[in-house]
Order: structure tokens, then C-alpha cells, then sequence
């Protein structure tokens, strides 16, 4: 069954960046659920059964995942309903705009038998902070690859390769984005994100929504340079987008889907390499100046090569981080009553999909 998989929340280099509210909008959206509750209560699985029986009934939902464990769901929206269930937990914590008329809170915490946790006190706080260690160490580690990259771009991004991006950006707008409107509504989503499995991108949505892709070959991370202007050219031009941010870089895209013409833009690079057949490859390496790259190669291998490695001590941390939450969870699981919880996501789910 077809469902699209996006991030809304990625480890960056400035801790986490959050794009949650890129929700429904609460001002036209029907209802928003946002579930409260602590680890291990069971709000993952069940929003993946609100996911599943959305897609039974016949919708595509979006499924949120989580980037510090991207087997788990922070959140289901159901973008033909307008309505949307959440973990309102930290780091993405959700306050409602219109409480009770579009956002109704899901206390998960009431089916705990807090006596029984009470026994674990210590052993749930020394897990906590067992936790946020690991974590510290990720930021600090995806600062100074990012830092690294930062570098390696400005020395690379001459007036002169600025200005081949910009025509060549002109000449696809020119052939791709016809006029279609007064202007397109841009959605924010992370494709890709630095996990505790590695870096991880779902492909399969891009596939799902896109038959034409324009897969971007970018070893020095310059796609941003290309996809700003299409990104505007698409919008100016009446085209909805999904602008894809960059994970390393929020500031920055590194993906921009055009789902209403069928069209996608994708980088891929040596870390993820795009494995989707393209209608068009543009090798963005072989629009920088070669004498620039012949005589800074050494600096730019090793810039990449210290990068990379930053980048996996930040995948380390975050494995460490999940251990770390695993056993947080197992505290709290012999104390949850699931059946209620059960109970509960039967309720939204005849609600959700009355609406």
C-alpha cells in the first residue's frame, strides 16, 4: 500500500531543526491530534495503524518519521482530510492554536501505573541523562563537518560558477515550468536525515510522486545553487513544491519535488547516491573550474574525506542515543496498559476517517 515518507524534524548541526509546523495549518485544518505521553507508551504504533487503516480506506497518508530512529513515527498526516495525528512530545513539542476545535490532546500518560514506575525512579532518571549525552557529542560532531563543507563550497563558488548555475537554471525553467498560475504554495519537508542507521532518504516518495527526475550529481554539495532559482521559478510560474531542506544545512535544499507536474529535482551524492533511474543526469562536478579543482585537490579530499568521518562519529552518537532510549523504553513498558492505549487509537481512528 502506497504511503509517502517524509522527516519533519532532522539532527543538524545546530541540534535539532524542527519543520513541524508544516502540519496541516490549523486555521483550515479539521483536526489535529497530538498525543501526549512519555517513552514506550505506545504512540508510534498507534499512529502506524492510523496510518494503515487510512491507507485501506483508500488515502495515500504521509508518514512522519523520526530522525533519531527512522523505524518509528512521529506523526500521520492524512493531507485529503486535512488532519493530522502527532507526537506532541520534546523535541517537537506541539501547543494547539484552536484547542478542542481543531487540536485535541491524546493523554497516553493516563493508561501508566505510576506506582509501579515510582519503584524505577532512579533508574528512569539515569536513563534520561543516559539519553542527552550522546547527543552533545552528535552537534558538535555535525558542526565541524559542516563547517568543513562550508569551506570547501566558498572555495569552489566563484562569480563565474555562480553565474553558470543561474543560466543553467533559467534554460529548465525555461523548458520545465510553463506558466500554470498566480503563484504555487511551497511545503518544507527533510527527504534524507543523519540517523542512528546512517544516512537515510526515502527514495521510494520521490518515485511515488514524481515519473521525471533530474538526478543532480554533486560531489561538492553546490545543488543549492541550482534548486533555489528553480524553486522560485517554479512557484512564480503557479507549481506547488515540496522544497526538500538539507540536513547538514536547513538554510539550504538539497531536493525539490514538483509532484503536480510530475517532476523532480534529486542530488546524489558519494554519501547517498540516488538509485532511481533518471530522465536527465546533470554532473554539477563538471561545471566547476577545473584548474580550481586540479590545484586544490588534496585540500578537497581531505576536506571530504574529515567530513565524512565527522559525520559517522555523529551516526555513532546517535546509536549510542538509541541504545540508550531502548532501554529507557523497557523500563516503561512492563507499566503501560496497552489495552488501553489500543482502545484509545480505535476511537480516533472512527473519527479521523468519519471526518
Amino acid at each position: 500500500m502506497a504511503h509517502l515518507s517524509y522527516f519533519l524534524g532532522a539532527n543538524t548541526p545546530e541540534g535539532f531543526h524542527s519543520l513541524y509546523h508544516q502540519l496541516p495549518d490549523p486555521a483550515q485544518a479539521s483536526v489535529i491530534y497530538i498525543l501526549k505521553g512519555g517513552p514506550g507508551c505506545g504512540k508510534s504504533s498507534l499512529m502506524a495503524r492510523v496510518g494503515a487503516a487510512a491507507q485501506e480506506s483508500g488515502l495515500i497518508p504521509e508518514y512522519i518519521y523520526c530522525s533519531g530512529d527512522p523505524a518509528s513515527l512521529d506523526a500521520v498526516i492524512l493531507p485529503d482530510r486535512q488532519a493530522a495525528i502527532v507526537d506532541g512530545t520534546a523535541p517537537h513539542v506541539i501547543e494547539p492554536q484552536f484547542p478542542g476545535a481543531v487540536e485535541r490532546y491524546v493523554d497516553l500518560g493516563q493508561f501508566w501505573d505510576c506506582q509501579g514506575l515510582a519503584g524505577h525512579r532512579d533508574e528512569i532518571r539515569a536513563a534520561f541523562q543516559a539519553t542527552a549525552a550522546p547527543r552533545r557529542r552528535v552537534q558538535r560532531c555535525l558542526s565541524a563537518a559542516a563547517q568543513i563543507d562550508a569551506d570547501l563550497r566558498e572555495l569552489l563558488l566563484t562569480p563565474a560558477l555562480m553565474e553558470k548555475f543561474r543560466r543553467r537554471a533559467a534554460g529548465i525553467a525555461g523548458r520545465e515550468l510553463k506558466k500554470a498560475g498566480d503563484g504555487g504554495a511551497v511545503r518544507q519537508r527533510f527527504l534524507s536525515a543523519v540517523t542512528h542507521s546512517g544516512l537515510v532518504c526515502f527514495w521510494e516518495t520521490v518515485e511515488l510522486q514524481c515519473s521525471r527526475l533530474y538526478v543532480l550529481s554533486d560531489r561538492y554539495g553546490l545543488a543549492h545553487q541550482l534548486l533555489s532559482p528553480l524553486l522560485t521559478a517554479a512557484t512564480a510560474a503557479g507549481h506547488d513544491a515540496v522544497a526538500c531542506l538539507d540536513p547538514m544545512d536547513p538554510q539550504r535544499l538539497c531536493h525539490l519535488l514538483l509532484p503536480g507536474l510530475s517532476l523532480a529535482f534529486v542530488s546524489s551524492t558519494p554519501a547517498m547516491p540516488c538509485p532511481l533511474h533518471p530522465a536527465r543526469r546533470l554532473h554539477l562536478d563538471a561545471m566547476v573550474n577545473p584548474e580550481l579543482a586540479r590545484r586544490h585537490r588534496g585540500r578537497l579530499r581531505f576536506s571530504q574525506k574529515v567530513s565524512a568521518a565527522l559525520v559517522q562519529e555523529a551516526v555513532d552518537g546517535l546509536s549510542q542515543s538509541k541504545a540508550a532510549h531502548d532501554a529507557l523504553e523497557a523500563l516503561y513498558h512492563p507499566y503501560v496498559d496497552f489495552a488501553g492505549v489500543t482502545a484509545t487509537g480505535d476511537a480516533i481512528l472512527r473519527q479521523l476517517l468519519e471526518h
